[in-house]
Parts: structure tokens; C-alpha cells; sequence
């Protein structure tokens, strides 16, 4: 492979990251992650490098004795034994640049290209109140902030409601015999904005022109009448009258800032009935879910719960770790995320409670005991995954249970994996309720 070809192979990684993203979530390493640091498997790329021609043997290489190894990259000293496959102990370590680093921000943004959504979080804890734009007026200000452009259309607008032609007025003042108070009553039937005692200043003024027109209506048939607006097109305006009242000044709009806050509470069945398979499956499912919330909000925190019969608070790591054994009570998980959750006010935090297990439960346990407690816990959104590898089993019914009662309410979502494969559909499942319930 030439540079050019490893070229284009560059031009091709953007892609094929995020085809490895979509494989990472169902079938990818989940161990190697850390807190804040999410490792994606990706394909090997052959890094660009100079190779020698077969056809020249000379060139600048450092092989033994100073003599160039055919197809040596330059600057990289020679294999030695011990480096490659077929001499020395093989390695231990393994090769870093397998894996694809990216923060969960990243991972976040990743997940809503390849799944089609666009979640927008809501801050709910107000942190700083601070100036917004300019947008608000009042009546006194500096100067400096004095909204001029309000101020000139409300002066247009005046114009335009109080200018006449008058020219045309003076006309009329002409007519034989016409008296002062008959041009004003004139005026007023055309609605014109003139005072009397502008009309007796100019019955005066062309007092020795009087009897030149004979009726109204005819200075109407010869003289034409002008508008303001064809007025201002012609002569532009010389005057706008601007008055106190016109003036507003502008002042900025005080803006919560708000903090997205998240607790996401994780609650998974570790009762007899989960075998090894069940688990691998919840793990698959709840670690993107994790970190695509994480890369969503400000600050995340995340709560996790085990049950079987009864229930208890465990770490992240011993949350995707632990055995199973035991009877299976599912209410019991969720009394204890709502007493949990009484540290997390719901005024103050986004809240997301996800269950997951084989559904199988105790008798009854669903509908008298875990729906009224999911109705009465306030979240953004709840979710159950069924984890059933072998598709149906007599006994699993509770996520059968939620979906009868809360239907399509918005706030609840279902989803069933039983296999791999099933993973990315289930996490659409649950995160695009979620964006339907923000509409």
C-alpha cells in the first residue's frame, strides 16, 4: 500500500468510527473504559509511511552497516529479534492503537447522528443570574441606550398622521367668497389634521387672491392633490416631530442560567433466575445509556441498585459485576430509589430511573406495588428492559405488565433484548421516548 492509497484510507476513518460505534455497543470490550474516558474498538489503519521502489536499490536508509533495507521506513530503526511474531516471547501488553479514545461528550454527539436523534436537556437548577441582551425598554436611561430607532418611527408615524398638503389647503382658501369656517369644515370631512387657526393665518395670507376659483370643486378638477407619502418620496423629510413621550430606553433582560443537572438511577435484577447471559446483556444495554447522559449534561451523577427479593445501594463496579442468586421482588428496588431520590429534588434535577432484568417477578408484585411506585416517582423518563435470550419464558411478564398499563404515556418506555444485536434498537427505544417527551 502507497501513500496516496493510505491517504484515501484516512478519508475513510471518520465513517468507519462511527460504523465501530454501532458494533462497539453490541458487541465491544466494555472493560476497558474508565470514568470519563470511553475506549471505542476500532479496525487497525496502516499508518502512512515511505517505502523503497523494488525496482531501486539504492537510497538513504539505516540498515546494518549504514546499507538501507528495501522497504525500511525512514527514520525507524530495523526489527529486532524479540519484536515480531517469530522470534522472542510474545508480548503481554496490549496494543493501544486498537482502541479509539473519546470523552462522553463526544460519545454523546456520536450516538445521536448514528441513532437519528437530537435530545436537548433542560437545565432546571439555577446557578447565576446575568445581563441577557438588550431587549427590555423603559422610560429613563443614559443616553448611551436611548432606543433612537424607536423614537424616529414613532416620530414618522406622527408625521404621517398630521401632515397634509397644503398647498392644496391655501387653494381652497381661494375659493369666492369662502370663509375660514367653511375651509375648516371641509378639511375635517376629508379628514385632513389641521387646526383652525392654521387655516385663518392662511385665509389671511391669500386674502388678495381670493375669487381666482369660483368652487371647491373646482380647485379639486384643477389642482392635483398630493399625499404625504408622495410628498416625502418627493421632497424627503426636513422635520420629524419627536416628543418626550417617544423616548424608551433600552435595558438587558436578566437571564437564569441554569445548570443541567442529572441523576440517573440504575436498578438491575440479580435474583437466581439471571444467569450469565441476562447480565452481559444488561451491562450492554446500561453502559451507553451511562455515558451518552454523562456527554448530555453539566453534572451527572448515577445511583445503583441490585435486587432480588429485597434491595440495596452498590457501587458503579459492583453494579456491573455482581452474581445473582436469590428470589425476585422488583418493587423492592424501587421504594428504594424513592427514598434515594429524595436527595435529588425534582424541582432542582432531571431525573431518569432505568430497570432492567428477565422480567420475571413475584406474584402481583407489578400491578399492586411497582406501577403505583413508577407513577408516583417523578422522572423525565422511566424505562424497563427485558433481558430474555431465549425470546419468552412463562414467567416473564412484568415488562408485558408495564406496557399494558402505561401504553404510550410518554414517560415510560420498554424495551426487550435478546441478544446483541437487539441492543442499539433498545437504546433508541428508550432515549427516543425521551425526546418525545421533551416536545
Amino acid at each position: 500500500m502507497g501513500l496516496r492509497d493510505d491517504v484515501e484510507r484516512f478519508r475513510e476513518v471518520g465513517e468507519e468510527r462511527r460504523e465501530d460505534l454501532a458494533d462497539f455497543i453490541q458487541y465491544g470490550d466494555l472493560g476497558r473504559s474508565r470514568p470519563g474516558e470511553i475506549k471505542i474498538p476500532v479496525k487497525i489503519v496502516s499508518l502512512p509511511e515511505f517505502a523503497y521502489d523494488q525496482r531501486d536499490k539504492g537510497g538513504v536508509g539505516q540498515g546494518d552497516g549504514d546499507t538501507p533495507d528495501v522497504g525500511q521506513p525512514v527514520g525507524q530503526p530495523q526489527p529486532q529479534p524479540g519484536d515480531g511474531d517469530e522470534e522472542g516471547d510474545p508480548g503481554e501488553e496490549g496494543g493501544e492503537h486498537e482502541y479509539y479514545e473519546m470523552d462522553p461528550e463526544e460519545f454523546a454527539q456520536e450516538l445521536d447522528e448514528e441513532l437519528g436523534l437530537d435530545l436537548d436537556p433542560k437545565g432546571k437548577k439555577v446557578i447565576e443570574e446575568k445581563e441577557g441582551p438588550f431587549t427590555d425598554l423603559t422610560r429613563s436611561g443614559p443616553d448611551s441606550t436611548l432606543d433612537f430607532e424607536r423614537m424616529f418611527k414613532e416620530g414618522l408615524k406622527r408625521k404621517l398622521a398630521m401632515d397634509f398638503d397644503e398647498e392644496f389647503l391655501r387653494e381652497v382658501c381661494k375659493v369666492d367668497g369662502i370663509s375660514p369656517r367653511e375651509v375648516y369644515e371641509w378639511a375635517r370631512g376629508e379628514n385632513l389634521p389641521v387646526s383652525m387657526a392654521w387655516i385663518e393665518e392662511a385665509h389671511e395670507e391669500v386674502a388678495d387672491e381670493r375669487g381666482v376659483w369660483d368652487s371647491i370643486e373646482e380647485v379639486e378638477e384643477n389642482v392635483e392633490r398630493q399625499s404625504v407619502q408622495q410628498k416625502i418620496r418627493r421632497e424627503g423629510i426636513r422635520h420629524v416631530p419627536f416628543r418626550r413621550e417617544d423616548e424608551r430606553y433600552r435595558y438587558p433582560e436578566i437571564v437564569e442560567e441554569k445548570e443541567k443537572n442529572v441523576v440517573v438511577v440504575n436498578i438491575r435484577d440479580v435474583s437466581g433466575s439471571m444467569r450469565e447471559k441476562k447480565r452481559e446483556l444488561v451491562e450492554r444495554t446500561f453502559t451507553p445509556l451511562d455515558w451518552y447522559l454523562t456527554g448530555k449534561y453539566d453534572n451527572a451523577e448515577f445511583l445503583y441498585i441490585a435486587h432480588d427479593a429485597d434491595a440495596w445501594q452498590v457501587s458503579r463496579e459492583e453494579f456491573f459485576g455482581i452474581r445473582s442468586g436469590g428470589g425476585t421482588r422488583i418493587s423492592s428496588a424501587y421504594e428504594l430509589a424513592a427514598e434515594l431520590l429524595e436527595e435529588y429534588p425534582w424541582s432542582d434535577w432531571n431525573r431518569y430511573v432505568f430497570a432492567a432484568g428477565d422480567s420475571e417477578n413475584s406474584s402481583n408484585d407489578t400491578e399492586q406495588r411497582v406501577v403505583p411506585l413508577m407513577e408516583e416517582i417523578d422522572a423525565n423518563l422511566h424505562a424497563y428492559v427485558e433481558t430474555q435470550p431465549s425470546g419468552n419464558a412463562i414467567n416473564a411478564t412484568h415488562a408485558e405488565e408495564l406496557e399494558r398499563h402505561f401504553g404510550e404515556t410518554g414517560d415510560v418506555a420498554v424495551a426487550y433484548v435478546n441478544g446483541e444485536a437487539d441492543v442499539t434498537d433498545a437504546i433508541y427505544e428508550i432515549l427516543s421516548t425521551e425526546g418525545e417527551t421533551d416536545e
